[in-house]
C-alpha cells in the first residue's frame, strides 16, 4: 500500500546575495539542501509565532491576581453534583 500523494505549494522570495550565502552555509553545516533548511526554519518560526499568539503568559503579579480572583469567587460549598461525585468515587475506591 502506498501513501496518498501530498499536495504541495510553491513559495518564492527575493533575498540578498549575502542572505543567500548565509543560508547556503547554514544548510551545508547541517547537511541539508537550502530548500530543506529554509522549509524547516520557516516551519519552526511559524509554529513559534502561533504558539506565542495562542498561549497566554502571565507575570508573577498577574498570576497572583488571577489566583486571588478565583479564590474570592469560589463557592463556599461544593455543588451537590460535586458532592455526589466524591461519594461515588469513595465507594468505587473502597470496592476495589
Amino acid at each position: 500500500m502506498s501513501a496518498p500523494p501530498t499536495s504541495t505549494a510553491r513559495l518564492e522570495a527575493r533575498i540578498s546575495s549575502d542572505l543567500h550565502e548565509l543560508l547556503k552555509r547554514a544548510a551545508e553545516l547541517q547537511g541539508r539542501s537550502v530548500t530543506d533548511f529554509v522549509v524547516a526554519a520557516v516551519q519552526e518560526a511559524a509554529q513559534r509565532a502561533i504558539e506565542q499568539a495562542e498561549v497566554m503568559r502571565l507575570s508573577r503579579a498577574d498570576q497572583e491576581c488571577f489566583a486571588e480572583a478565583l479564590l474570592a469567587h469560589a463557592p463556599a460549598q461544593p455543588a451537590p453534583a460535586l458532592e455526589r461525585a466524591f461519594k461515588r468515587r469513595s465507594k468505587l475506591l473502597r470496592s476495589e
